[in-house]
C-alpha cells in the first residue's frame, strides 16, 4: 500500500513502485502488468491516476500498450553516443550486446543531386553507396546507409565491409580521422522495405540520424543516413565548448 501520511504524491510513490518492481526483476521483460483497475484497488487510488503514471512510463518507454491487451513491461531502451566518432557496433559490445551486421548492399553509383551538393562533387564524381542492416542481441537494431567519394577511399571493396566496422577502414587504410561533423535526428514513417527489414508493426515511426563529416583537411568524405528502431534505443549527445 502507498502512505498517505508522506509528503510524497500518491502518484509519485506509484511511479516509483513500478520502477523499482522492473528494476527488481518482479515484473518480467514482455510481461503484462495489472490492469489498471487492479493496480487501482491495489494500491487504494483511482483509476484515473493508475493511467495518469502509466501513461507517463508508455512514454518515457519503460511500458508500452497493446490495444484489446493491455500494458507491457517494455525492453531496456539502448543508449548509445553520436556515430561520427564511434562505430554503433563498437558502443554495443561495450555494452555487452551480442553484435551482428547483415551488408545488404555495396555498389558504386552516381550520387543525386543532393548527396552530391553536400560532399562537394563534381558531375563527374562517383560514391560508393553501402547498406547495412544491425543486429543487436540478434533482434533489428537499424539499417545504415553511407555515400563516400570513391576519389577519396579507392578500391573500397565488399569484402573489407564484411569483417571491419566502416568508421576504422576509413581510418586505418585511408587516413580519414572525423574533425567536423554536421548531424540532424528527426522522426519518420518507416517505408515498407525498412518496416520488413526492422520487423515493424504498421504505421511505425523510426529515428533518422543524418551525419556528414568532414576530415581534418576539411574535406566532406562521408554522408550517411542511419534508421533506428526508436523503441529499442536512446541516442545521447555530449558537447563541450
Amino acid at each position: 500500500m502507498l502512505d498517505r501520511n508522506k509528503p510524497t504524491p500518491l502518484y509519485v510513490q506509484l511511479e516509483e513502485e513500478i520502477r523499482t518492481s522492473i528494476q527488481d526483476g518482479n515484473w518480467e521483460i514482455g510481461h503484462a502488468i495489472p490492469s489498471e483497475n487492479e493496480l487501482g484497488k491495489c494500491y487504494g487510488i483511482s483509476r484515473m491516476t493508475v493511467r495518469q503514471v502509466l501513461t507517463k512510463l508508455v512514454n518515457e518507454g519503460i511500458l508500452y500498450r497493446v490495444q484489446g491487451k493491455g500494458t507491457f513491461i517494455a525492453e531496456p531502451k539502448i543508449k548509445t553516443s553520436s556515430l561520427a566518432y564511434r562505430g554503433i557496433r563498437e558502443q554495443l559490445e561495450e555494452l555487452g550486446y551480442e553484435t551482428g551486421t547483415k551488408l545488404l548492399r555495396f555498389e558504386k553509383q552516381q550520387p543525386s543531386s543532393d548527396i552530391q551538393l553536400s560532399l562537394e562533387l563534381s558531375e563527374e564524381d562517383s560514391v560508393y553507396y553501402i547498406e547495412r542492416l544491425r543486429y543487436a542481441n540478434g533482434k533489428p537494431l537499424s539499417i545504415h546507409r553511407s555515400y563516400l567519394p570513391c576519389k577519396v577511399c579507392p578500391e573500397l571493396s565488399d569484402q573489407l565491409m564484411e569483417t571491419e566496422q566502416l568508421c576504422v577502414i576509413l581510418k586505418d587504410t585511408y587516413g580519414l580521422v572525423p574533425k567536423r561533423f554536421l548531424e540532424t535526428l528527426e522522426s519518420v514513417i518507416a517505408h515498407p522495405d525498412e518496416k520488413e527489414l526492422l520487423e515493424l508493426p504498421p504505421k511505425f515511426t523510426i529515428l533518422k540520424l543524418e551525419d556528414l563529416i568532414y576530415s581534418e583537411d576539411g574535406i566532406p568524405y562521408e554522408f550517411s543516413k542511419v534508421l533506428f528502431r526508436g523503441d529499442r534505443i536512446k541516442l545521447h549527445f555530449e558537447y563541450e565548448n
